[in-house]
């Protein structure tokens, strides 16, 4: 059922507008005795999450018993994360996600299932799990609370993502991130069915109709005068996630008539201190980057590659090598095969060759970058050259040159034309 459903391409909704469109489809629900919220974490500040935690955190009051952030496979919250994010929301509601225990596992999608929308690529069950606070908290109501935009792995981020992913286990998420990868990051991209989205969807209608789940989605947008907030839906099923993903397909993909031969993406130092996120810059944009072209990355608060210690040491030790090379790594070395999502994500941050990527990090070597097999350029000439605080998002001229600018990757999708069939 959908409770509340306000969006277009040119809304801009304030803060007033999600307070009152949030609580009127609380209204809807009726009274709840324990509440449980699911927010994202620091990675996706602007999805207007952590003001919406904090509306429900008021509606419900001493109700809402719990927030846990749907971390995944990212570094827990930091109290200064949590402050700058969910405001004066009490500390001691926080909940920290252990991908790797504390795990309740709902059921199983079939192993011939996975074959199938795979192509035969891949065939392996997959285990559904969530954190078990959702299953033995005794909630009456769940909150998922989230940005719908193009995703690399599920193709839209955000709907049961949050909850099979966001409060998910090792397996699962490794599972789920290979999937994606060997079907093809471009094939999937900006799409509401793609095989991942098919393997939660099951998941979902077999094993999560008794978990009292409420998705509240956001569609945020990027314009020359910030970020503003298109949209707001809130339901209990699918409606709620394809009205927000149609919208932000209006609001977050950028197509192009002709391919980019330079790029320049800048990562914001609070939300992007890693190449697990900050690759971002080349998820979003690979569809739009010309043969032979280079994307260079501004990523001051670049300090590490992974998000967890042990993705972390073997991004260093085999690097972004292509499909081909990580798929042969994989069949080679155990410690890949244990952790198929940090093999997804050498297979997502690989340029198969077709571009070269610039990093110009803000704590990390030289020698560090070139290692995984990255170019190197130093921040401070590079964003002397290229400053954000003068570009605007789109096509610039720098010192001559035509450049294509992006403030945020996290907002978009960016492709041409011919690339997005």
């Amino acid at each position: 059922m959908l409770y509340y459903s306000r969006g277009g391409a040119s809304e801009s909704l304030s803060v007033e507008d999600l307070r009152r469109g949030l609580c009127e489809a609380l209204d809807k629900l009726g009274a709840r005795k324990k509440v449980l919220a699911l927010p994202p974490d620091i990675t996706r500040f602007h999805s207007r999450a952590g003001e919406l935690t904090r509306y429900a955190w008021q509606y419900y009051g001493d109700r809402l018993t719990d927030i846990l952030p749907a971390v995944g496979t990212h570094f827990a919250m930091t109290e200064d994360e949590i402050r700058r994010m969910f405001g004066d929301v009490p500390l001691s509601l926080f909940r920290e996600h252990d991908w790797r225990g504390g795990l309740a596992t709902l059921g199983e999608v079939p192993a011939e299932l996975v074959r199938e929308v795979s192509e035969g690529k891949v065939e392996y069950a997959w285990p559904a799990q969530v954190d078990k606070l959702l299953v033995k908290g005794g909630f009456d109501l769940i909150l998922s609370i989230g940005q719908v935009v193009p995703h690399e792995v599920v193709g839209m981020a955000n709907y049961n993502k949050n909850v099979f992913v966001g409060t998910g286990g090792t397996e699962g998420i490794n599972r789920s991130h290979f999937l994606g990868a060997v079907y093809g990051m471009e094939r999937m991209m900006g799409r509401t069915d793609t095989p991942v989205r098919r393997v939660l969807n099951y998941a979902s209608d077999h094993f999560g109709r008794d978990l009292p789940v409420v998705y509240v989605h956001t569609v945020v947008g990027s314009s020359q005068e910030g970020i503003v907030t298109r949209g707001l839906f809130v339901g209990d099923d699918v409606e709620c996630f394809t009205r927000a993903a149609e919208l932000s397909l209006k609001v977050n993909f950028t197509t192009l008539d002709e391919p980019l031969e330079k790029v320049v993406v800048y990562l914001e130092p609070e939300e992007f201190k890693s190449t697990w996120l900050g690759n971002k810059s080349i998820y979003r944009t690979r569809m739009a980057m010309a043969d032979g072209g280079e994307l260079i990355v501004l990523a001051p608060g670049l300090r590490e590659f992974g998000e967890d210690k042990q993705i972390d040491a073997l991004i260093r030790k085999y690097g972004y090598v292509g499909t081909e090379r990580v798929l042969q790594l994989v069949e080679e070395n155990e410690d890949l095969r244990a952790n198929l999502s940090a093999a997804a994500h050498l297979i997502h941050g690989s340029t198969e060759g077709r571009f070269t990527v610039t990093y110009c990090p803000g704590h990390l070597t030289h020698e560090q970058i070139e290692s995984v097999n990255f170019r190197y350029a130093d921040l401070a000439e590079m964003t002397a050259k290229y400053d954000p605080r003068k570009l605007k998002d789109g096509l610039n001229v720098v010192a001559g040159e035509t450049i294509f600018y992006i403030s945020n990757p996290g907002l978009g999708l960016w492709s041409t034309k011919a690339r997005f069939l």
